[in-house]
């Protein structure tokens, strides 16, 4: 994994009324993924702060309760293997964002919501959903 700079706790979300709509016109999903503030990102944790990229914790709240709560090992893909698929289509750049995956339980935020997210004691993010 020499070409792992470090990692980083992300949110890959979707605006669900966005994506419904360009569904239902046959259109692009880009309006349900790329909307402002899609991808909340971490502080940047350096590749030799994590001994196992395949063994951390990974948690997520709303409102106070644990809506999912997982590891690293049980990702689909592993790290070396999602960096050799993707650059099998696409340049990989240094500073460039691969996303693994999600554990279990994932579901619709609201407006007012308040979201914290950990990645082992090494990342954590607390924010307000905010509406449209």
């Amino acid at each position: 994994m020499e070409f792992v700079g470090g990692y980083c706790l992300a949110l890959d979300l979707t605006a669900q009324c966005n994506l419904t709509a360009a569904r239902a016109a046959g259109g692009s999903w880009t309006l349900g993924k790329g909307f402002d503030t899609a991808t909340p990102v971490s502080r940047f944790i350096p590749k030799d702060a994590i001994e196992d990229p395949h063994m951390l914790p990974l948690w997520l709240k709303v409102n106070g309760e644990i809506k999912q709560k997982g590891c690293t090992a049980d990702l689909v893909f592993k790290v070396p293997d999602i960096i050799s698929y993707v650059s099998k289509y696409m340049t990989l750049e240094p500073n460039d964002l691969l996303l693994t995956g999600t554990p279990h339980g994932s579901d619709a935020f609201q407006a007012g919501d308040l979201i914290e997210c950990g990645l082992a004691d090494l990342a954590t993010m607390k924010f307000n959903v905010c509406a449209e």
